[in-house]
């Protein structure tokens, strides 16, 4: 005869609950994609983030869960951000909370350097010109995420001004 381990309260004898969805999660990256803070911008891994989670009916049960939203975490992560979070003992809430001062505690001096990045970039240091839109539009979001937005005009002109001079007829018509 095998035996059941029922979780939660003793009078409650229903199996189903025994077993939470949370537990069928073998691999979230095939819906979470990897944070990296420049082709995934920070508010983009925490909306598919809080997305999943709550699919699973884990968001507001981080402590009951919290190894495998942790490993949901450090799944979802670059390696170089990895390794700035990564501690023995830690806590799902608490990484979380990492990220977060990470990328939005030192919003001033990383919207500088986004928008010094964004102003100096030019389609020459680029592979395409797709690359080189692709990349303003990812510096824009990643401004975005630290509350310095980067308006359509805005956008528009930086990639006028990013041109080399054989596109001048161009930047004219697209000014």
């Amino acid at each position: 005869m095998s035996h059941l381990l029922i979780v939660g309260d003793k009078s409650d004898h229903n199996p189903a609950k025994a077993f939470h969805p949370a537990y069928t999660i073998t691999n979230t990256q095939n819906k979470i994609r990897t944070f990296d803070g420049t082709k995934v911008s920070y508010s983009s891994w925490v909306w598919l983030f809080k997305l999943h989670a709550k699919g699973y009916k884990v968001l507001a049960h981080i402590d009951e869960i919290d190894a495998i939203v942790l490993q949901w975490i450090y799944g979802t992560i670059s390696d170089d951000l990895l390794v700035r979070v990564l501690e023995p003992d830690s806590i799902a809430y608490e990484t979380w909370s990492k990220i977060h001062n990470i990328f939005l505690k030192n919003k001033g001096s990383r919207a500088a350097a986004l928008e010094n990045e964004f102003d100096i970039l030019t389609l020459r240091a680029m592979s395409s010109l797709e690359a080189y839109c692709q990349s303003l539009k990812d510096l824009a979001r990643q401004l975005n995420d630290v509350d310095f937005p980067v308006n359509e005009n805005c956008l528009v002109l930086q990639v006028i001004y990013g041109l080399p001079s054989e596109f001048d007829i161009v930047g004219a018509y697209l000014n």
